[in-house]
């Protein structure tokens, strides 16, 4: 065989392999390796899209805690604004009370120490009585008088 010939045929053969592989082979080879760069590709985006998302999600965490935080100061302030005005309030009711058990208390003393005038007087009245009526039971005598008076004196 001549060696041009060999040559001539492996050429031949090597172009149809080429042209076979070219046709039927190397598309789905192509295809693949596009589709495995598509879903890295989809992979890489849908990471970053990730990556954002836990930023934004960081940030809105951030936000609400610092609301929720504010919230809390305002509803410690107003609790402590109505406990203060609560304390106030009990404190000028108890005030209030004190305050009337008191004007009760000085009444009813003023009443007892008028109840007590009343009564010494009503049993003077009645020692006086009682004793003019010794007066007048006896007879008419000074020195009778005079003992008599002294009497309801050391009496009252």
């Amino acid at each position: 065989m001549n060696l041009n010939a060999t040559l001539f045929a492996q050429l031949v053969v090597f172009f149809v392999l080429a042209w076979v592989t070219m046709k039927f082979v190397w598309p789905p080879i192509m295809k693949a390796l596009d589709e495995r760069a598509q879903k890295i590709a989809d992979g890489l985006a849908a990471a970053d899209k990730a990556k954002a998302d836990l930023v934004h999600a960081e940030k809105k965490a951030t936000d609400e805690l610092r609301r929720a935080r504010e919230s809390a100061a305002d509803l410690r302030v107003g609790a402590e604004k109505q406990t203060a005005q609560l304390l106030d309030e009990a404190r000028a009711e108890a005030a209030r009370i004190v305050a009337a058990a008191r004007e009760a208390a000085e009444t009813e003393a003023a009443a007892a120490s008028q109840r007590a005038k009343e009564a010494l007087r009503e049993h003077v009245a009645q020692l006086a009585v009682a004793g003019a009526e010794k007066i007048l039971r006896k007879e008419i005598n000074a020195q009778v008088h005079a003992d008599l008076l002294a009497q309801l004196k050391s009496e009252l």
